[in-house]
Formats: C-alpha cells, sequence, structure tokens
C-alpha cells in the first residue's frame, strides 16, 4: 500500500523531527532597529494586565531580512518597553511576516502576534530603507544614511512577553485562560553600524502603530544578527482581563466604524 502522507508518523519519525528541529543551523539576518520615546500614556493604553510601563516609555521597531536555505524572509516586530512584576522587557503588538511557516510557527508555539506582510530592508550604497506593508499600506517605514561602525556588542539575552491564547469556540471569550508567555533570545551581533534617519508611522486601520507616535528619537542602527530563543510559562491570565485586548491580534473591521476619540482640550 502506498504511503499515505496524513496517516500517523512512526516514533522514531518523530524522534528524528525533534533533533532536526534543535539543531538548525545558524542564521543571520540583516535588519534595521530603531527605538525612540513616544507618550507615557499610549503605552499604558496598549498593556493588559498584568503588564505595566517601563520607567521609560520606549517603542522598539525591528525590520529585517535573512536566507533560509535558500528561501527569502521577511521579519518585523514592533514592541513596547514594559514590566510583569520586577521583570523588564518588550510587549510585543506585531510581528509582520513574509511566509506562512514562520507565521504559524510563533503564534501556536509562543503565542508570538505574527501577520502576513511584506517587509523589506534594501540598501543602496550608504542609504537604507525598511518598510512595512499590509493591506495596501506602509504603515512603518526607517529611512537613513549608514554611516560610522559601531563597536560589536558582547552576546546579551533579551526578554519578550507575549499572550498564548485560543478565542472559544461558541464565540464567547476565550477557551481557557491565556498564558502569559516569556521569551529570551540569546543574541549575537558580527556587524553595526549607525544610521542617521528617521522612522516614518502612516495609519493603517489594522496596524495602527500610528498610535506610538515618535516623540524623540533615540537611535537607528543597521546590524547583522543571530539568536535563539527559548520560552516558559510565567503565569495564567484571567481571560476577562485579556478580553479587551484580543483585537491586537487580528485585523478587527470594528477598528474601522469605532467613533473617534475625542479632541484634546
Amino acid at each position: 500500500m502506498a504511503r499515505i502522507r496524513y496517516g500517523a508518523r512512526p516514533a522514531e519519525a518523530l524522534k528524528k523531527s525533534s533533533r532536526e528541529r534543535s539543531s538548525l543551523p545558524e542564521i543571520w539576518s540583516t535588519g534595521v532597529m530603531a527605538i525612540w520615546e513616544t507618550d507615557p500614556e499610549v503605552i499604558a493604553a496598549v498593556l493588559p494586565p498584568p503588564l505595566v510601563p517601563a520607567d521609560r516609555p520606549l517603542v522598539r521597531a525591528n525590520i529585517s531580512g535573512c536566507d533560509i536555505n535558500g528561501y527569502p524572509l521577511g521579519a518585523g516586530a514592533i514592541a513596547v518597553r514594559c514590566k510583569h512584576g520586577d521583570i523588564e522587557g518588550d510587549y510585543t503588538l506585531t510581528m509582520p511576516m513574509t511566509t506562512e511557516r514562520a507565521v504559524i510557527g510563533g503564534r501556536e508555539v509562543f503565542g508570538e502576534p505574527k501577520k502576513l506582510a511584506d517587509v523589506k530592508v534594501e540598501r543602496d550604497g550608504d542609504s537604507v530603507v525598511a518598510t512595512v506593508n499590509r493591506m495596501g499600506v506602509t504603515y512603518i517605514e526607517v529611512r537613513g544614511t549608514v554611516g560610522e561602525e559601531l563597536p560589536l556588542p558582547e552576546p546579551r539575552q533579551t526578554l519578550s512577553f507575549y499572550y498564548k491564547f485560543l478565542p472559544a469556540v461558541d464565540g464567547d471569550g476565550f477557551d481557557a485562560d491565556p498564558l502569559l508567555v516569556h521569551v529570551t533570545r540569546n543574541e549575537r551581533t558580527r556587524s553595526a553600524h549607525a544610521v542617521t534617519g528617521e522612522v516614518i508611522l502612516r495609519d493603517s486601520d489594522f496596524d495602527p502603530v500610528a498610535d506610538l507616535p515618535v516623540r524623540g528619537l533615540i537611535s537607528i542602527t543597521l546590524s547583522e544578527r543571530t539568536s535563539d530563543q527559548q520560552g516558559f510559562v510565567a503565569e495564567r491570565v484571567k481571560a476577562d482581563l485579556v478580553l479587551p485586548y484580543i483585537h491586537q491580534r487580528y485585523d478587527d473591521v470594528q477598528q474601522i466604524t469605532d467613533d473617534p476619540p475625542p479632541a484634546a482640550t
């Protein structure tokens, strides 16, 4: 009988697949990272409990590209600085990716808020432009001139926070209380340059990063980096605390019809 590819896999095949995942080669990406200061009340507004703002209202945008066994991948992340208890890290609002495989793995395993998008980093001489486009809108663009080479930073560990959940089958809330996940990344850099430039945020109904205005640009860098990552469940969070923020994960058409906020007085 011919092999039925949807059929159950034998135990040895499952072990082999696990070994292969744990021995993936290093993947180096070239990307732009921009860090800016925004309004403190904006950071506070986007954080689901029990996360709270960090001491400084910082936003980080990473836009990068790499090649994985001959297949190009564009990847991005827009995150805000915050704390879980006494532990400081980043809460990621959106993670645009160019491939379905990259989206599915991160969403299903760690709860990463990934979406398919057109992500590009283009360099021409000393000019570099990094963009993310979805639904016909280039909602973030980082552009500038590549300048001096920077000293290579020591290997470091970063921390990101994600909520892992599944919407309920009957459409009311979640199947179970969401998990607050901590993901650590061990990061190494092999080249880094300062960039003199700007961050441009364009309004998008489905990716409203324009709500995180640039009040003070801290830095833009262009670098080559590699990292691995591990995650663990820090705690379960009551569903009613996370439910008001569930629209962050999806393309919520209600955002188009929401009444605008009242004008500042």
